[in-house]
């Protein structure tokens, strides 16, 4: 009951919940619904600057103009921006365990601090065109910092909320932070329109209070779940399952997408159709907003048509939208290939969606083929939930390292010749193997050990 459920200090400097039973319906009406609330928004505040970080140095790039005093060319702008993003998505995985390890107000806390390093940094570096490549490189990789936010804070939000409710307050979470992409480019937008070119470093500038404020709000609004434990053993055999590879390589299909197209965008404008850094920040943010506020689009046509036939038909789509940026770059047509950009910004946020609402449909039907086989239900249920929700991290990180991938395609493709199509034809030969695979893993309907198609069985097709 509720009365049972007190919220206490347990440590020194921490606020910390003994008992937390989500699932009592009374509970979460008299208590627990109120507490899960306030750790979200907390939480979504947090990791919206945490991606905002993560994003910075895809709009500072645009200050680094030979007009300001930097010499890099593209494929260095390329590469520090695949620098940064590898950070970020390596990162994920151990800020996914930091969480029951220290609590997630004490992880928020400490994450959302050590942002102020590499903001701080871009305050200096951005001023400073005559610092080597090689330390601005290394000093730039620290927005890395960024990128683990997301998972922490997923983490943290999993345990708080019942199952009747963790798709709409993950959901929610992850489109806020996402969407932290598309609010640093209009702060450099602004920047950029207020105070010219010459002052990139306002856009760090920016942050600096923003991150004392999610440092306070964290420290005065969050809790950490004394219960809430690293299920180590799940994410092992996590690593052992086919299916965490499978949506993995998904995932670098979608999110992959969507965070390197997010990096990448403003640098495809200036150096494939001479854009000014102005002109090239005033669109910027439109696409990332667009694949933010579409994600949860995804999970709901998931949950109307399978998982796994919206993923197909997304990459289908994406596969057109490819094709006609291509072709927008051979007739170097801006307005087409801005329109195709924005559509192709709508798909990976679509796809976000219903690659990541497949992973539940998947371990579902594998529980009902236990059931059959005659495991226990009980024993069935919690095994492919644990499994679950080890593979949600999973995904998540490995799928963040296609935004790495993205932009060394990218600079590789300026490098060979000066031109961003032979990235793109990549890209759509990429989109077409998800389609293949997609097809085969889960909608080719095998008789699944219920007797019953795998994918009529689950959900995901």
């Amino acid at each position: 009951m509720a009365a049972d459920t007190p919220i206490s200090p347990r440590r020194s400097g921490g606020r910390w919940i003994s008992h937390w039973d989500p699932e009592n319906e009374t509970f979460w009406r008299e208590q627990g619904s109120r507490t899960a609330n306030r750790n979200l928004w907390s939480s979504i505040f947090a990791e919206h600057l945490g991606f905002s970080v993560w994003s910075l140095w895809s709009v500072l790039v645009l200050f680094m103009t030979p007009e300001t005093g930097f010499s890099f060319s593209p494929e260095q702008k390329f590469l520090l921006v695949s620098v940064v993003a590898f950070v970020g998505a390596v990162l994920r995985i151990p800020y996914t365990l930091a969480v029951p390890r220290f609590g997630g107000r004490d992880w928020t806390l400490v994450s959302v601090v050590a942002l102020l390093v590499p903001t701080v940094l871009a305050v200096l570096l951005i001023q400073r065109p005559e610092t080597p490549y090689w330390l601005f490189l290394v000093l730039a990789a620290t927005a890395g910092l960024g990128g683990g936010n997301f998972s922490s804070s997923m983490s943290n939000i999993n345990f708080f909320f019942p199952e009747r409710s963790k798709g709409w307050a993950l959901g929610l979470n992850a489109g806020g932070g996402n969407i932290g992409v598309a609010t640093v480019q209009l702060v450099g937008l602004a920047v950029i329109a207020v105070f010219t070119v010459g002052n990139g470093h306002f856009v760090p500038l920016v942050y600096l209070p923003l991150l004392l404020l999610a440092a306070w709000v964290a420290w005065r609004h969050m809790d950490n779940l004394a219960g809430a434990r690293a299920d180590v053993g799940a994410q092992l055999a996590a690593v052992k399952d086919r299916h965490a590879w499978i949506m993995s390589f998904l995932y670098i299909g979608t999110f992959g997408s969507f965070i390197g197209f997010g990096f990448a965008f403003g640098l495809l404008l200036q150096n494939q159709f001479d854009r000014t850094p102005m002109e090239a920040a005033s669109v910027t943010f439109i696409g990332p907003a667009l694949g933010s506020l579409v994600r949860p689009v995804g999970g709901w046509l998931s949950d109307r048509f399978g998982g796994g036939r919206i993923t197909l038909w997304n990459f289908a789509a994406m596969v057109v939208g490819t094709g006609v940026i291509i072709l927008a770059v051979g007739r170097d047509s801006l307005a087409l290939f801005l329109a195709a950009f924005a559509v192709l910004f709508v798909l990976t946020g679509i796809g976000n969606g219903s690659t990541y609402k497949m992973i539940p449909a998947i371990y579902s039907a594998r529980a009902e083929d236990m059931i059959a086989a005659g495991t226990p239900r009980a024993r069935a249920l919690a095994e492919t939930k644990r499994l679950a929700g080890a593979l949600l991290g999973l995904v998540g990180a490995v799928g963040a390292l296609g935004g790495v991938g993205i932009n060394l395609v990218f600079r590789e493709s300026f490098a060979a010749a000066g031109s961003a199509t032979p990235a793109f034809v990549a890209f759509l030969v990429f989109y077409a193997v998800c389609i293949a695979v997609t097809c085969l893993v889960y909608l080719r309907r095998p008789v699944s050990a219920a007797g019953r198609p795998a994918g009529q069985s689950s959900g995901v097709s």
